[in-house]
């Protein structure tokens, strides 16, 4: 098939499987998810990491999914600690539901773009319920370890390596660490995700390559938006209190529109490789 023709039946695909309001389903339960799912990890992260250091890795993240908001949603993470509420089981287990929405609502999402799927096998319901609560907790990990990690190269910084007659300053480089460090989590979990949620075996490579898609156009995305909102936008002055939750959903609903996206390409030429 021709690419153009592709590209146009990707789009026709997208339109019947009603994308545009998957994401935008998916993107409501995000924002419903993102604050009970990130206070949970902190609380139990804390156990092993000091909250500082966890509050600031866990701050420079945060601006890979809420450009230009993130110190807005970390002060009511750290509000919560600081209050140190006590987590007794009612408000733990409501804490983990709300924290699994977003990805029950994927796989719901993902059953409607991979329809060829479902003919072919089918999910265990009990993997279906258990299957969000499961990336609820490699969240989790993937946060430990972005912190750890973040740790390291921050000590890294500090440090100078004499080389040719001179002291060079680290700083620069762990920089770049830092930014390649995110970027490898975030194509890692869209990958887990493409791997996870459809039925049916995916194979690893249309992950890998859906998760690099999708993460360097959201890259692109992301550094947009950035600049929109910190010198263009008057989002503040029409929404007010509201601006933190606008923007943080607009942007949830570009990812989950990109991530719906490629789902429906993987989907399409799967479709191509069996005619």
């Amino acid at each position: 098939m021709h690419p153009l023709g592709f590209v146009l039946q990707v789009l026709r695909g997208f339109n019947k499987n009603q994308g545009m309001m998957l994401a935008g389903a998916i993107a409501y339960y995000a924002l419903l998810s993102m604050v009970p799912l990130l206070i949970l990890s902190v609380i139990v992260i804390s156990h092993w990491v000091d909250s500082a250091e966890l509050l600031v890795a866990l701050g420079r993240y945060l601006e890979w999914l809420v450009p230009s908001q993130s110190q807005a949603v970390l002060s009511d993470i750290a509000g919560f600690l600081e209050s140190r509420i006590a987590i007794g089981a009612v408000l733990l287990m409501t804490m983990l539901f709300f924290s699994s929405l977003a990805f029950g609502i994927l796989g719901k999402a993902m059953a409607v773009i991979f329809p060829h799927r479902g003919t072919k096998s089918k999910r265990h319901p009990v993997v279906s319920v258990v299957l969000p609560y499961c990336f609820v907790v490699l969240l989790g990990v993937a946060l430990l370890f972005l912190t750890l990690a973040s740790s390291v190269l921050q000590s890294m910084a500090q440090e100078n390596v004499y080389f040719l007659g001179r002291n060079w300053s680290l700083f620069g480089i762990s920089g770049l660490f830092l930014y390649l460090l995110g970027f490898g989590a975030e194509v890692l979990i869209v990958a887990a995700l493409y791997l996870a949620f459809p039925v049916g075996r995916m194979p690893l490579h249309h992950a890998a390559i859906g998760g690099m898609v999708v993460s360097t156009v959201w890259e692109i995305v992301r550094h947009v938006l950035v600049w929109y909102f910190t010198t263009l936008s008057k989002t503040s002055v029409v929404y007010g209190s509201f601006t933190t939750t606008v923007v943080a959903l607009f942007s949830m609903e570009i990812i989950a529109t990109l991530l719906l996206l490629g789902a429906q390409v993987i989907s399409e030429y799967e479709r191509l490789e069996q005619d």
